[in-house]
């Protein structure tokens, strides 16, 4: 039997939050087996380094955008201008996404609003707008980056929960829907990842245990407690699966949600 072909050369992949943490280990593993990158971040002058970082250790056509991924006009425009420059789109990788933490009672509206925009809608406006060039090529792959957390939940998250297992359902839906059209997708749920989207809730997920504790002991408490592996995931061992998961090996892997969470979802 004739090894299965893990290189995607020469296809197009896009990715929202693709500057840093695992939207950039996802466009390292992507550019590492042939494929041309479009690294999207609000933030467009690490967008800018990250694209020619990548370009110049991978050989690949790398190119940067910056919008706010919660504006849906916006990414159909920047969507349009990857086609223009590429030539097509075959992979989208929705990864861009905030962290707000803070117990029910006291959560502001806004900043549920905030967190539903950017971690759950976005990811449909961006899959909206990619679907017809998928569509085209008669072949596509849609990797959302959800989250252990939307598989199972925990406290003080209430709008990241909701909207990582909305993301979830989105996957279902989208695999359905795109599998006459050649089209996957995928939900990677990672466990704790030592990015700064993790680091950054020390503090927030400190006052909510009640004061008192170190930054560290509040991230062991919250993450690594629940893992039986007792480590971080690196954000390279999700970029991995992310690259397996835009390979014709994984043709038939679809709508799924694929934790990579140390034995977190299995505890």
């Amino acid at each position: 039997m004739p090894a299965m072909d893990l290189r995607v050369d020469g296809r197009v992949s896009i990715i929202t939050g693709a500057a840093q943490g695992i939207g950039r280990a996802c466009a390292e593993a992507l550019a590492a087996v042939g494929s041309r990158v479009a690294i999207c971040d609000i933030n467009a002058e690490k967008a800018e380094s990250t694209a020619k970082e990548i370009a110049g250790h991978y050989g690949v056509d790398t190119r940067s955008y910056s919008f706010d991924v919660s504006d849906h006009v916006a990414g159909k425009a920047t969507v349009a201008k990857v086609v223009a420059d590429f030539g097509a789109i075959d992979h989208l990788v929705n990864n861009a996404g905030i962290q707000i933490i803070s117990p029910i009672a006291d959560f502001d509206e806004n900043d549920w609003r905030r967190v539903l925009a950017i971690d759950l809608d976005a990811y449909f406006y961006m899959t909206k707008a990619v679907w017809p060039h998928l569509v085209a090529r008669k072949r596509g792959r849609i990797v959302n980056l959800a989250s252990i957390q939307g598989l199972i939940a925990s406290k003080f998250k209430p709008a990241y929960i909701a909207a990582k297992h909305g993301v979830v359902g989105l996957t279902k839906a989208s695999a359905l829907e795109g599998a006459e059209a050649g089209i996957t997708a995928n939900a990677i749920c990672p466990g704790a990842v030592r990015t700064t989207l993790i680091t950054n809730q020390a503090r927030g997920l400190a006052e909510s245990f009640g004061g008192g504790i170190s930054d560290e002991e509040a991230l062991e408490r919250a993450f690594l407690n629940q893992m039986p592996t007792r480590r971080f995931v690196e954000p390279d061992e999700v970029g991995a699966l992310c690259a397996f998961l835009c390979s014709d090996a994984a043709c038939s892997i679809t709508g799924a949600p694929l934790p990579i969470d140390g034995g977190w979802f299995a505890a």
